[in-house]
């Protein structure tokens, strides 16, 4: 073979390799586009997956997520048809309950219950100690004898509240109690019920609004459906009160 032979197919082979060795370059740059886009798609629709997951999912309570509580269903102090509806969590044996009951709750009923503007309701989250429960079953019994008196015998609970880290809401105890407030009830009633754990099923209904509405302490608040910032402030209850009520006004305007 002549030298220019040589010369030529050894410049074609050359050429050959530069155009594959180019092709080759081509794809790998096409993979290297079709991988990062394919990385971005899937960031992007993880991140959209996040966000609904987070809005479906936020915290009952939440001002985006206001809880949804069955009011007729709970005990009630103030008109059904009060535009705020306040639900209070609590605990018979729990000592920041009883300072909610004697120096939040009388402002409420003062200023606002009284007055038309506001409902109180209340749901046992009975689990201090296992007479919490006993506590709860007795008032649950004398609410379903006397609606009226639920909240007397309410306030006589937490007035005669015993040490938290003792057993002392007894049977016995808490018979006696309705009976030195001269509750207009059965007290015999009240002891079967409380011996029979006949209201055990709502006790057990209130415990798991409390689990649903991601409630882990006493006293917990809820105004409209909002979760309190600081239930044993009044000052601050009362601003959450009126942005409650401006917001429900405004939505009857819509």
């Amino acid at each position: 073979m002549s030298k220019s032979k040589k010369n030529g197919t050894s410049s074609s082979i050359q050429n050959k390799q530069e155009r594959r060795q180019a092709e080759l370059e081509r794809q790998k740059k096409k993979t290297r586009i079709l991988l990062i886009g394919t990385i971005l798609l899937t960031v992007v629709i993880f991140a959209g997956l996040f966000v609904m997951a987070y809005k479906n999912t936020g915290n009952p309570g939440d001002s985006g997520s206001p809880a949804s509580f069955n009011y007729d269903e709970l005990p009630r102090l103030g008109k059904a048809d009060a535009p705020i509806k306040l639900v209070e969590f609590g605990d018979f044996k729990c000592p920041a309950c009883a300072r909610f009951s004697v120096g939040i709750k009388p402002l409420l009923v003062q200023e606002y219950i009284e007055t038309g503007k506001v409902a109180l309701y209340f749901v046992n989250m009975s689990f201090i100690g296992p007479d919490s429960e006993t506590a709860s079953l007795a008032a649950l019994s004398v609410y379903h004898q006397n609606s009226e008196a639920f909240w007397t015998y309410y306030d006589a609970l937490y007035a005669n509240q015993g040490d938290e880290n003792a057993e002392w809401a007894t049977e016995d105890f808490l018979v006696r109690l309705a009976q030195n407030e001269k509750l207009p009830i059965d007290y015999n009633l009240l002891r079967k019920d409380i011996q029979n754990r006949t209201y055990s099923g709502e006790l057990e209904r209130d415990n798991a609004i409390a689990k649903t509405n991601n409630v882990k302490s006493t006293p917990s608040l809820f105004i409209n459906g909002i979760k309190a910032s600081d239930p044993l402030n009044i000052s601050a209850i009362s601003a959450e009160i009126e942005s409650a009520a401006k917001a429900a006004k405004a939505a009857e305007a819509e």
